[in-house]
């Protein structure tokens, strides 16, 4: 049945759209694409992404949104609303945003009830939010969902539940992928997709995949000299996630946007051999009180106490294969970075004729640096001329791209100058703009959907994996 109702993803979201174009679904908007239409419902906020969609105007979204919280003294809800004042306040393009706030135990089912706008934005605690994006879909809302969608098997079931109805009820639904706006991340795209220069994507082993990617965040840091306050939820996997399950969402994205672009990933049959560990991230109370500002460990977290020491599920690796290629994942989180320190990233793409090196770390001052070397089999001569044509071309669309050897035999730094790349803030604007298009021309691709539910199968499946791997090991 799975794979009946996924092989016909194409055809549903054609019959939908076909009848959205004769007259409204259950109340459903029609998109036109004219200035205002774009109506925000933001649900339960508790993470900066919801209010970095609004930080800079976007002509087709209604200054007015509508915003459901449990409670007006919501510490998620009192950001986002700072946040908002902020971007409507500052002197340079000031935005005028007007929120309404409606907050209650029943702020779901009154969201459901009034209807007061068209696309629902999600970006918070992750505990009830595949519930809370079944109900949206249902209602005939669109959603435009921050990650991760789901952080368990129950939610994944929702999430494959939520697809069908969305299908039926003629809504999209969109998970905000930001890094594939990320300049180096699309150059990269181009390379490993000119077989000249890359050549075919390797199939790797167990021990050593074609595609390895390491991700190291932290806790508690410090953005413009003041320490960024967590909520005391995001210590706790059940509402937040577990590492495995949130972090690598984005990883996942990547790979399948990168070698298989425009191709549906069907999870039942070519998705395989998932294997998966985790490991906590020890906490003191006083590193706890530091990052969030409460006071004691709440009761939720009493659970996750050795003595006086919180254990955090962050960190974990995952090893899948898709389409008999085999790929490594690592994440981890650590409290604090060393002195000088930051967030760091490794990726490493194997093909027969060049691998791709992305890195960040401190001799890179945490710019994420693109290398290409030469794969063994071709010789340097070769590899010179191959990877010189491969610039050539990106320079048509990408001027300021060049490449240079380094000081390692057969190696060259793919230069992206860091004033042609725009921060991670801008990249929610065209997630946003991408998805609205979508609504507008009705022509959500088959293959996102397909390959939103094999990520989050990969993830959720890794989860449930690494659980058992360590209850059978205790």
């Amino acid at each position: 049945m799975k794979n009946h109702w996924m092989a016909c993803i194409v055809s549903f979201l054609f019959l939908s759209c076909m009848q959205q174009s004769k007259k409204e679904i259950d109340n459903t908007a029609v998109f036109t694409g004219k200035a205002g239409e774009i109506k925000l419902i933001v649900l339960a906020p508790g993470h900066f992404h919801a209010n970095l969609l609004q930080k800079n105007a976007i002509p087709q979204v209604n200054d007015s949104v509508h915003v459901y919280a449990v409670s007006p003294d919501d510490a998620g809800l009192i950001q986002y609303l700072s946040a908002i004042e902020s971007f409507n306040n500052r002197i340079e393009d000031p935005t005028s945003w007007r929120e309404a706030v409606h907050a209650g135990d029943d702020f779901v089912d009154k969201m459901v009830a009034e209807k007061k706008g068209n696309v629902v934005v999600l970006a918070g605690n992750n505990k009830k939010k595949t519930g809370y994006i079944l109900r949206a879909v249902e209602a005939g809302l669109n959603v435009l969902s921050d990650k991760p969608m789901a952080i368990n098997r129950e939610d994944f079931l929702l999430l494959e539940t939520a697809y069908r109805n969305a299908e039926l009820k003629g809504v999209q639904l969109y998970d905000m992928m930001t890094e594939r706006f990320d300049v180096l991340n699309i150059i990269e795209k181009e390379l490993v997709n000119n077989l000249d220069f890359f050549g075919e994507l390797k199939k790797g082993t167990p021990e050593d995949p074609a595609i390895y990617m390491e991700s190291v965040h932290h806790f508690y840091k410090e953005v413009l000299g003041a320490p960024l306050i967590r909520p005391a939820w995001y210590y706790d996997v059940e509402q937040q996630g577990e590492g495995i399950a949130d972090v690598t969402t984005h990883l996942i994205d990547l790979l399948f946007w990168k070698f298989f672009s425009k191709q549906p990933v069907d999870y039942t049959r070519e998705i395989g051999n998932i294997s998966s560990t985790h490991w906590p991230t020890d906490i003191s109370q006083q590193q706890f009180m530091q990052s969030t500002g409460e006071s004691s460990f709440p009761d939720y977290l009493h659970k996750y106490l050795d003595d006086s020491t919180l254990k955090v599920y962050a960190n974990g690796t995952v090893n899948f294969e898709v389409r008999n290629h085999n790929v490594g994942l690592q994440v981890m989180w650590n409290y604090q970075a060393p002195e000088g320190g930051g967030d760091t990233f490794i990726s490493t793409l194997k093909g027969t004729k060049a691998v791709l090196k992305t890195v960040q770390d401190k001799e890179r001052n945490f710019v994420k640096q693109l290398y290409a070397q030469k794969a063994e089999s071709v010789g340097e001569k070769e590899f010179a001329e191959n990877i010189q044509k491969a610039v050539e071309k990106i320079q048509t669309r990408y001027p300021f791209v060049s490449a240079s050897p380094t000081s390692s035999s057969g190696e060259y730094l793919i230069h992206i100058p860091v004033e042609n790349r725009e921060g991670h803030d801008s990249h929610f604007r065209y997630v946003a703009e991408r998805f609205f298009k979508h609504l507008v021309n009705c022509d959500m691709p088959g293959w996102e959907i397909a390959n939103t539910l094999a990520k989050y199968y990969i993830t959720t499946k890794a989860v449930e994996v690494a659980t058992e791997r360590k209850i059978n090991n205790d």
